[in-house]
């Protein structure tokens, strides 16, 4: 029975897996200027359809090494905080601090399946283990771009949160990247990602200008970008522009404002010896957002 729970559980698993082959394989097409698309997505389709054949078909001596299995081996990403950051984090944190998160799914900590609240949940319980001294409100929400980030700061729950805040972390940006995507994925080009960066920039620059409205002091965090599809598609050369080129934007606009961080991630996510994705191969797991944790950490003691 645990034989054919497992298969179900797998064939889902590449079914997202084959969802977003198919996607990136539009993309790929449009970018690289193909001329049947068609045949491309239908081979796609087919190379899925071989792997879960061949999961319903394996022998059943590699059932039982599952996620408990994994989970159980030597953690791979080494000791979750350095010495140097235990010993930084009660001589840092000395007085009660109010922590505000704001953004997408990636601050609403999805993908996370031991449903710890993703980076977000990370850094409160670890801050907070000898002592309750950070509260953190996490106004996050999936889905959201930079334009709906920017209305939700019109909110007055919000408002009154940012004003006591003393430190705030935000991440923006990814899904309006996906949403030209969603809307050109048939006729795609660089032209069209390039042309939304520059409303992007303009809209983060207004979201930065809105918080600083309610809140001049507090230390402000943007979390830059990765790319979930680099280890699976390491050749499409246009996804490493496009992740870098919006990540160089975000860097750029914190420029511009006093007590303002950029904290890159994407480095965390390439060339990664296992995989810190989720089983939707989009959002981080578990030991993802500790590696997302542990940097932000650095940062925040660090400024």
């Amino acid at each position: 029975m645990f034989y054919y729970l497992r298969v179900v559980i797998i064939k889902k698993v590449l079914f997202v897996v084959a969802i977003f082959t198919v996607l990136i394989g539009l993309l790929l097409v449009a970018l690289k200027g193909s001329t049947s698309p068609q045949e491309e997505v239908k081979h796609l389709l087919e190379e899925e359809q071989r792997k879960l054949e061949v999961v319903e078909t394996d022998e059943m001596g590699d059932e039982e090494e599952g996620v408990e299995d994994a989970l159980s081996k030597e953690d791979p990403v080494r000791e979750f905080l350095s010495e140097k950051l235990q010993q930084a984090i009660p001589s840092f944190f000395t007085q009660e601090v109010n922590v505000v998160t704001l953004g997408d799914s990636l601050t609403e900590g999805i993908g996370d399946e031991t449903n710890q609240g993703g980076y977000v949940g990370i850094l409160e319980s670890t801050i907070n283990k000898e002592e309750h001294i950070v509260t953190v409100e996490n106004f996050a929400r999936r889905g959201s771009r930079s334009g709906q980030l920017l209305e939700r700061l019109e909110d007055e729950e919000v408002i009154e949160a940012i004003e006591d805040a003393h430190i705030i972390l935000m991440t923006v940006g990814a899904n309006d990247i996906m949403q030209v995507f969603k809307e050109n994925f048939t006729d795609l080009t660089l032209e069209q990602f390039t042309s939304e960066q520059i409303r992007y920039e303009q809209r983060l620059e207004a979201i930065f200008e809105t918080i600083r409205s309610y809140n001049e002091d507090a230390d402000l965090f943007l979390i830059g970008f990765y790319n979930p599809f680099q280890q699976f598609f390491p050749e499409i050369e246009e996804l490493e522009y496009i992740v870098n080129s919006w990540n160089q934007i975000g860097s750029d606009v914190v420029e511009r404002f006093e007590h303002a961080h950029f904290i890159p991630i994407k480095d965390l996510f390439d060339d990664m010896d296992i995989s810190y994705l989720a089983e939707d191969q989009f959002h981080p797991n578990h030991f993802g957002y500790r590696k997302i944790a542990e940097r932000i950490l650095e940062y925040v003691v660090e400024y």
